[in-house]
């Protein structure tokens, strides 16, 4: 097809010029093909088993949808219309990025197979049209229109990403036959055989001192979207009025990590990142961060009290702001306790 003759799908009408008049309408003919992509994924949702669906002949349905293509187009942006953005931009910018960003994920895992129709180059539907009016209005009047293109982006990146991951887990889960609680005690093994042969101290880490892999996939996906958010206030010039607007307080509880879950390994846990040189002010920065907080220091009275050495260089230990006392004043001391200790053929 050439430029000249080629039409796009919502410069056509709907109902021919001539002929009949249609059994169907478009809409008609883009739902049955999201219910079969849904149930049966998107390459079994062609025009033939369409037809079928609906009680029509094959060809017949091409006088209303053209092409394949343009039923890709009509099904993903009927997609678009299920993300409600119904009174945003609302003046909080936080919030309604936060509900858009929540109302995409939930499109995105009703509907898997959109990762495969996700295009750079949109065909601006009448949902993706009020999609992007209402969305890029959000931020309209803090930033200029390409800084709005570039955050928007960078939001639209992280969600798809972060979907992405989630639907690509649950397939291989569905696939293997296994939860993910008994992928992770077949693993244990080896894990547990690569944290004790101190070879990977970053990997031991995560294993043993990581909360953020063991929090539900809602958690996992609300903590990493307050980081992106925190990212786009950065963004917003001061004096605007809403940059320097943090979430409800509540919002901040909710965004701290849980406690985390014991690791695989009996590994001693270093939980003092900073060097003995470092303040021993009470500052602990190993807290997760608050949204709208600088820092999670807690400069209270106890906190600046004297402190006991390390076991090992009697150097000062940071004081903990929760959990048990630290020994160590740096992962370095810890580490050669552990090395001493399995030197000595005591338990690790």
């Amino acid at each position: 097809m050439t430029d000249a003759e080629y039409v796009n799908i919502w410069m056509r009408p709907e109902r021919p010029a001539r002929g009949p008049k249609p059994v169907y309408s478009r809409a008609q003919i883009t739902e049955a093909a999201i219910r079969i992509a849904d149930a049966e994924g998107l390459e079994a949702a062609t025009m033939r088993r369409i037809a079928a669906e609906i009680g029509a002949g094959a060809m017949s349905l091409y006088r209303h949808v053209p092409s394949r293509d343009n039923l890709v187009e009509l099904m993903a942006d009927r997609l678009m219309g299920e993300i409600d953005l119904t009174g945003m931009p609302s003046g909080d910018w936080r919030a309604d990025l936060t509900r858009y960003a929540g109302e995409l994920r939930a499109m995105w895992l009703r509907h898997p197979w959109i990762a495969a129709v996700q295009r750079s180059l949109p065909s601006f539907g009448p949902n993706q049209l009020l999609l992007i009016e209402r969305l890029l209005g959000v931020l309209d009047a803090f930033v200029s229109i390409d800084e709005n293109l570039g955050l928007i982006a960078m939001l639209n990146s992280y969600v798809e990403g972060a979907v992405r991951e989630e639907n690509s887990s649950a397939e291989e889960f569905r696939r293997s036959g296994l939860s993910e609680a008994e992928w992770m005690a077949r693993s244990y093994p080896y894990i547990d055989q690569l944290v004790k042969s101190g070879d990977y101290p970053i990997f031991t880490k995560i294993v043993t001192e990581a909360r953020q892999p063991h929090l539900s996939r809602d958690d996992q996906f609300r903590y990493g979207l307050q980081r992106v958010l925190d990212f786009i206030a950065a963004a917003i010039p001061p004096g605007t009025g809403s940059a320097e607007a943090g979430p409800p307080a509540e919002a901040v509880r909710r965004d701290r990590l849980p406690a985390a879950r014991p690791g695989p390994s009996d590994a001693p846990r270093d939980e003092t990142p900073a060097p003995a040189s470092a303040p021993t002010s009470g500052c602990d920065e190993t807290a997760s961060p608050v949204i709208g907080e600088t820092s999670v220091c807690d400069e209270t009275p106890d906190d600046l009290l004297p402190v006991p050495g390390c076991a090992v260089c009697g150097g000062a230990v940071p004081r903990a702001v929760t959990g048990r006392p630290r020994e160590y004043c740096s992962r370095a001391c810890r580490q050669r306790a552990y090395r001493t200790r399995r030197g000595a053929g005591s338990p690790g």
